[in-house]
């Protein structure tokens, strides 16, 4: 049997074309039977996998396979001979290729079908795919970084902010804690003062606390993670975080939330980073403007997505300026980088939305994303 594989081989070799051809391919190139045994193995299948022509040769194809892949591989043929219901032939897909000292690699693989000498063949072309995964990770982690960054740089520019809103409640803790002394050290205090002092004393931490918390949170680096979350408290949340400080600033806040919107299966931090990002940019947008009123609306777009808009009463956006403005390097700042609203964008379109700006009809900008609702299995384990 081996003698006649190898003699089919050494006839197909004849044709020089195809011969130099073959010789030359930087991809795998293999023939195989309806039984799955190797046909033809090319010598860039040899550097693939480590095996030489004359190891692979009239064996089964699926030594050349991790399991679980092994293990079903004829069970793939042997349906696709019964019912024509195509997996991988004319398609391809991206599989794991093991090589003959047991590691793996991942790889593309595209199989077409034809007729040799009468008898049906498939061949099967192999593409490393090592590299371009590598890059795709390094990517990816470029990405997080740069997240993670603006972020970081958010948080640094609100620093005077945050700093005013803390030194509220640690203010009110040493004036109770002063109270509750004084208190403590007079004989005829009744025992319900002191209990209220101490009980504004623990709300006020609590309050300083939970300040630490939602920047900490904000600004953490950590992986991209997609929980069921309470959609409408995530955009209070963000509100509290993202607005620190803007009242003073004469801004009016008005918050809309839909009560039948529920849950969504999103990233909270991101989804929080597009929030911030869009109210800060609103809120320095109207600077300089008499009218100052911010307007942060949720509503049901369909069964399958929530819809968010952040409302502004500045100056608004030029239409040559609003076509580009999500385009990296593009901002309305004098001293903006032009990467914030490019990354919005580009977390809302990983989670499956939209983002968009449009003219708000009271005078100003509006920015809008929708995010599909998702469901319960969908979150990352």
């Amino acid at each position: 049997m081996t003698e006649t594989y190898g003699t089919m081989q050494d006839g197909i070799a004849k044709d020089s074309l195809f011969h130099a051809l073959i010789a030359t391919a930087v991809d795998g190139i293999m023939v195989i039977d309806e039984k799955g045994n190797v046909l033809f193995y090319n010598a860039a299948c040899e550097k693939l996998f480590g095996y030489e022509a004359g190891e692979v040769l009239a064996r089964n194809v699926k030594m050349l396979m991790p399991s679980p892949y092994r293990g079903e591989h004829d069970g793939y043929v042997a349906r696709y001979l019964a019912t024509g219901e195509r997996h991988i032939i004319g398609i391809g897909r991206e599989v794991v290729g093991q090589r003959k000292d047991g590691s793996t690699f991942p790889m593309y693989l595209s199989v077409g079908e034809g007729q040799l000498d009468g008898q049906r063949i498939f061949v099967g072309i192999v593409h490393d795919i090592t590299d371009r995964n590598a890059k795709e990770r390094r990517i990816q982690e470029l990405q997080s970084e740069l997240l993670h960054v603006t972020r970081t740089t958010a948080m640094g520019q609100m620093s005077s902010a945050f700093a005013h809103e803390l030194n509220q409640p640690l203010t009110a803790i040493l004036s109770y804690a002063n109270a509750a002394a004084k208190m403590a050290g007079m004989a005829d205090t009744p025992p319900s003062e002191l209990k209220e002092v101490l009980a504004k004393l623990a709300e006020q931490t609590t309050r300083a606390g939970e300040i630490i918390r939602r920047l900490r949170a904000f600004v953490e680096k950590h992986e991209p993670h997609r929980t069921m979350e309470d959609f409408n408290k995530l955009v209070e949340e963000s509100v509290r975080l993202g607005l620190v400080g803007v009242r003073d600033m004469g801004v009016h806040v008005n918050v809309q939330l839909d009560p039948e919107i529920t849950g969504a299966v999103i990233d909270r931090i991101e989804i929080q980073q597009v929030l911030v990002n869009l109210m800060r940019n609103a809120v320095e947008a109207m600077q300089g403007v008499p009218t100052r009123r911010l307007t942060v609306t949720t509503s049901r777009d369909s069964e399958e997505f929530v819809k968010v808009s952040v409302a502004d009463t500045g100056p608004g956006l030029a239409p040559e300026v609003a076509k580009r403005l999500f385009e990296p390097f593009v901002s309305t700042k004098a001293q903006g980088m032009g990467m914030g609203l490019n990354i919005c964008r580009t977390i809302v379109e990983a989670h499956g939305g939209r983002l968009w700006v449009d003219s708000n009809p009271g005078g100003g900008a509006v920015f809008l994303f929708r995010l599909p609702v998702g469901r319960e299995d969908c979150v990352d384990e």
